[in-house]
């Protein structure tokens, strides 16, 4: 069976890449960037070096899908760097474009990975099912993105009812193999990467703040269920158990510094507009309003189960961190000589904005 795997050298790819070496597959990977295809995962698949926002994507993309019988959509801009493509370029354009190509090479199964950032906010500590609105969470760019993705594969299902549609809900997604990709996302070049995870370690964080994650290779697992058996529809994904303020603390350092969220977002943003920090304060209005997830359908209709659990997913998550881990990809690069300080702005943010109406 051929599986077409956009976004395939990100997180959820490389994780997705190791699940399908059990698998009777022929994996296409499809990335921005070729990694080294001399190293596992990635040795394992065939890739192509595709842009999805180019105005040649649907015609290079047409020809790779080709044959598949899946194409499992997973490239996404979640904090892209300042000189990457816009976001939304990305995000939106490149989708189209994916949802285009699956239709003219007539690709009878189409998987996306959503987020739980396309809900709207619940009471803080309900649990949603798969039903509840995709509205978004006000004042977040990654979340009003993906509920355009999620409007477009409803329209997707209207216009194309012979083709399978499946898409995954994930809330945080962590593994060792990221580490180092999110210190450039969330950590400040002022902190040293590998006082993460000290039992002395302030952590500021505010009460109310809850918290789900899943490991990328339980994702992974998710996704190889729904192509295996070919379930349609959309699958929250979360491991247990939801964690608290404390708790977090506890994670990533030791000693919980209750802060009220108005004064973090007051210290996010000028900080990040002066490439101080690149965590952008939509990412803190997303953290504390995104809804707690029901996973029981994904359990019961797909037979998963998660392997790991929440606190374990995280401390693995952390560890990484403060030593830099990452892979043969460019998004996943390991941390290196001299990367600490160049992630300094001098001036000017490091990241593209996370306001919901910037483009």
């Amino acid at each position: 069976m051929k599986v077409v795997v956009t976004g395939a050298s990100g997180s959820v790819g490389t994780a997705l890449l190791r699940a399908a070496r059990n698998e009777n597959w022929e994996v296409v990977g499809v990335a921005r960037r070729r990694p080294d295809t001399a190293r596992q995962p990635y040795s394992s698949a065939d890739w192509m070096q595709c842009d999805l926002g180019a105005p040649d994507a649907v015609h290079r993309l047409s020809e790779a899908l080709e044959g598949a019988q899946v194409v499992v959509h997973l490239a996404w801009a979640i904090q892209p760097a300042s000189d990457d493509p816009a976001r939304r370029r990305t995000n939106v354009t490149g989708s189209t474009h994916v949802l285009q190509a699956a239709v003219n090479a007539e690709v009878p199964h189409v998987v996306a990975a959503s987020s739980v950032a396309a809900y709207a906010p619940a009471p803080r500590w309900k649990r949603v099912g798969e039903d509840w609105p995709c509205t978004g969470v006000p004042g977040s760019a990654y979340s009003a993105d993906k509920v355009v993705l999620e409007r477009m594969l409803d329209e997707f299902v209207l216009h194309n009812p012979t083709v399978a549609v499946s898409r995954i809900r994930p809330c945080a997604v962590v593994q060792r193999d990221s580490g180092a990709q999110l210190e450039r996302w969330t950590v400040s070049p002022l902190i040293p990467p590998q006082i993460l995870g000290r039992r002395w370690l302030p952590v500021p964080l505010w009460k109310g703040l809850r918290a789900q994650a899943v490991h990328a290779d339980d994702v992974a697992d998710a996704l190889r269920l729904i192509i295996r058996q070919r379930e349609v529809g959309a699958f929250n994904l979360a491991s247990e158990p939801v964690l608290n303020a404390p708790e977090l603390a506890r994670i990533f350092g030791g000693v919980l510094v209750p802060v009220p969220l108005s004064v973090l977002l007051a210290l996010a943003w000028p900080s990040w507009r002066l490439g101080l920090q690149p965590m952008h304060p939509g990412w803190l209005k997303l953290a504390d309003q995104v809804p707690l997830m029901d996973t029981s359908r994904a359990r019961s209709q797909l037979g998963w189960v998660p392997r790991h659990d929440t606190r374990s997913a995280l401390e693995e998550f952390v560890a990484a961190i403060a030593r830099g881990c990452g892979t043969a990809s460019d998004p996943l690069k390991s941390r290196g000589d001299g990367d600490r300080w160049s992630r300094f702005g001098w001036g000017r943010p490091v990241h593209q904005s996370q306001c919901e109406e910037t483009s």
